[in-house]
């Protein structure tokens, strides 16, 4: 299944894409993606409904995150080898963790803001895992257990922020529309391999981006049972699990950096594609 959010910024609705492309309404069913919903038993219960008995909603609504109501975004740093290299950073022996703001999540099509003073704003494609069920401690072979399913991200990034300005990278991350995510939330029945999935990112019509996650350092498994030992993990939250090379920071002899007025394009084989406008701050 494809599972959204449309509708105005905070009055989405819950629905579904069905296989002809049209959204069908969720709302008699469920009151919105999360919780209880994203668990096997809830996901089940969608799948058994034929999309055809469900309202088709008309037009072209605005889409919104495909999941609310997580506790946390959680993000893995320099997880692509080629992309560490393109950095100048080392190889990390485990995973890098760090957490996003819960304030960052937009919709798969919103603007995104160049933040006030900001001079270094990058962008990254990401495979972004969705968390069905609690998870704490869970092992390898346990973690798809508890994973819903998955997500196409883009996590906007300031790059002064996040490595020139000291301390965590989360200052540099954490932005309002910093956290694109959608434009819906696949479920893992339609995924039978997460590490092989080719992925894209184009700025202004250039290919920036031509990845596929099977170059991931660790894997989905090894992520989900990784930040379970350290951070408790919940319905609804995202794990954005890392980024190929050709970002903006990357780019040889000079890095490229977003200004207002550029389209960002991206997406990931299976799961969507994302397109995103740059404004200004206060425009």
């Amino acid at each position: 299944m494809k599972l959204l959010r449309y509708g105005p910024k905070g009055q989405e609705k819950p629905g579904l894409l069905d296989a002809s492309g049209t959204i069908r309404d969720l709302s008699a069913l469920v009151d919105d993606i999360k919780g209880d919903v994203l668990s096997e038993n809830g996901l089940r219960k969608l799948a058994s409904v034929d999309p055809a008995s469900l309202p088709a909603v008309a037009g072209n609504p605005r889409l919104g995150c495909p999941v609310t109501g997580m506790s946390q975004l959680i993000c893995i740093g320099l997880n692509y080898a080629d992309h560490a290299a393109e950095t100048g950073a080392a190889i990390p022996k485990e995973p890098i963790v760090f957490l996003k703001a819960n304030g960052a999540l937009s919709g798969p099509n919103d603007d995104v803001i160049i933040p006030k003073n900001s001079v270094k704003t990058d962008w990254e494609v990401e495979l972004c895992i969705i968390i069905g069920t609690k998870a704490t401690c869970v092992s390898e072979e346990q973690a798809l257990d508890h994973v819903a399913g998955y997500a196409v991200g883009n996590d906007v990034s300031e790059r002064e922020w996040q490595i020139e300005r000291g301390g965590a990278w989360d200052k540099g991350k954490g932005a309002d529309t910093f956290g694109p995510v959608g434009p819906w939330l696949v479920t893992k029945d339609e995924v039978p391999d997460p590490q092989n999935l080719d992925m894209f990112c184009e700025v202004d019509g250039v290919m920036r981006q031509n990845g596929n996650t099977k170059t991931m350092i660790f894997g989905v498994k090894t992520l989900v049972s990784y930040v379970s030992h350290f951070i408790t993990l919940h319905p609804g939250d995202v794990i954005f699990t890392g980024t190929p090379p050709g970002v903006g920071l990357g780019v040889k002899p000079e890095p490229v950096f977003l200004k207002p007025g550029q389209v960002m394009r991206l997406g990931i084989a299976g799961l969507g594609e994302q397109r995103q406008r740059t404004i200004a701050y206060g425009g």
